[in-house]
């Protein structure tokens, strides 16, 4: 692989091509004197003054190439350390430019420099150390440094050798390049080199080599979740639309569940599950602690043992399936701590399961029974505000079961309760009739 200076070096080999052509050619007894240059364009100076015409060649555009920009990928670990050095793999646009001092010396000189470069498609690397070898004398001094830098650049060392082949610009793209130079155009023709292999030096953690490699042919099985269910507890039966509650069991249906070990995945907490209550279309688990109330996801998860002695390795991952995790009124009371115009205000104390974090938002909702005919009964709701409220003060926890939620301007009467959290509605309890009895709180 070259160094950082193989860009520069490719440029100054190319130079050297073209003014060896320029001398092979006795192109000096046709156009005279011949400069061969690589400058910006608006750099290029042409005048009787200089007396020479001038063949330029320019480095407009150096691009990622894309059949080397993947090798030696990834290059770092799971840790961040450097395993290879990624080469950077570039390719090199060029423009080769006639400036002619007199009528048609543009053209000739355009001619002998576009063949030349047709005569020679690669820079084999004896030529790339030719024109790069410092001479052993210059004048009556040393060889001047940045000479010797690029004969260090290892550009005739690289894997694979620099290509130079004519690239195709439209008329468009011509007058935008020659816009963006601020310069006069002249005859032009353009050039790509490639490709450019730069590689870092720094040092390596290289892994030790495989001892034994192990291949396993595992048929894949894509398990897939079709319904979310829950069961109040083992013996208890699977209903349909049943509210999913903590310390419930979720009751996962659909097709290929089963692996050689079963995993579910819940709230980003792997449960490893039961052999006995995972079959293929029907896996039971109890919910782990720790979740909270309100939207949650469920996968199940296939891992394959593999290795000498075996041990679990990735394998498929189910559907990502989402469920409602309700929170459950445990107890509930209200503090009436002022009264104006028949309505209350206070504090309604609660607690709930799961317990709520800090960050999760709670409202209260109240809604009368009972109500004397002739008209609705009355309905409210109260925002808990931002830090839970505990008794006594102290800094917000990270999670609470106990709530404290102020209301005011509520009429005396007795309410049903429920509890809202991020969304997630605590159920209500029915009686015989299928009316919603409890829990109820009284405001008096």
């Amino acid at each position: 692989m070259s160094t950082a200076l193989a860009i520069a070096s490719v440029t100054a080999v190319l130079k050297d091509l073209l003014q060896n052509g320029v001398i092979d050619h006795d192109l000096t007894s046709s156009v005279g004197d011949v400069l061969v240059s690589a400058l910006p364009p608006d750099r290029v100076d042409i005048s009787e003054a200089t007396g020479k015409s001038q063949l330029n060649l320019f480095l407009y555009q150096a691009t990622q190439n894309a059949a080397w920009r993947n090798t030696a990928l990834p290059s770092r670990d799971s840790e961040g350390n450097l395993l290879t050095n990624q080469p950077l793999a570039l390719d090199l646009h060029y423009l080769l430019t006639a400036y002619g001092l007199k009528d048609l010396h543009s053209e000739i000189l355009l001619g002998y420099g576009m063949q030349l470069l047709h005569d020679t498609p690669v820079l084999a690397r004896a030529a790339i150390r030719r024109a790069l070898a410092p001479p052993s004398l210059v004048g009556d001094g040393g060889l001047p440094p940045e000479l010797r830098a690029l004969f260090d650049s290892e550009l005739a060392e690289q894997v694979e050798q620099i290509r130079i082949t004519p690239e195709t610009l439209s008329t468009e793209e011509v007058s935008k390049l020659w816009s963006a130079f601020q310069a006069r155009y002249r005859p032009t023709a353009a050039y790509v080199a490639s490709v450019v292999l730069i590689e870092g030096r720094r040092a390596t953690r290289p892994s030790l080599p495989v001892r034994t490699r192990k291949i396993y042919a595992v048929p894949f099985r894509q398990p897939v979740i079709e319904r979310v269910q829950s069961q109040a507890a083992a013996a208890a039966p699977v209903v349909s639309d049943q509210p999913i509650l903590a310390g419930h069991n979720l009751v996962l249906a659909g097709r290929g569940l089963r692996g050689d070990l079963t995993f579910a995945r819940v709230g980003g907490v792997d449960v490893e599950l039961d052999p006995a209550r995972v079959e293929d279309t029907r896996v039971t688990f109890a919910l782990p602690a720790g979740l909270r109330a309100g939207a949650q996801g469920v996968q199940v998860i296939h891992r394959a043992l593999m290795g000498s002695p075996p041990e679990p390795h990735a394998g498929a991952e189910s559907n990502l399936a989402a469920f409602v995790l309700r929170p459950r009124v445990v107890s509930q009371g209200a503090t009436v701590t002022g009264s104006a115009g028949g309505f209350m205000s206070g504090t309604i104390g609660l607690t709930v399961v799961p317990a709520v974090g800090a960050g999760q938002r709670v409202r209260v909702l109240l809604n009368e029974i009972n109500a004397p005919a002739g008209r609705p009964p009355r309905a409210y709701g109260f925002d808990a505000p931002p830090a839970f409220q505990l008794s006594p003060p102290s800094s917000p926890p990270d999670a609470t079961n106990d709530l404290f939620v102020p209301f005011e301007g509520v009429a005396a009467g007795e309410y049903l309760l429920r509890a809202q959290v991020d969304g997630a509605e605590s159920p209500l309890e029915r009686d015989g009739e299928g009316r919603f009895v409890s829990p109820r709180v009284v405001i008096a």
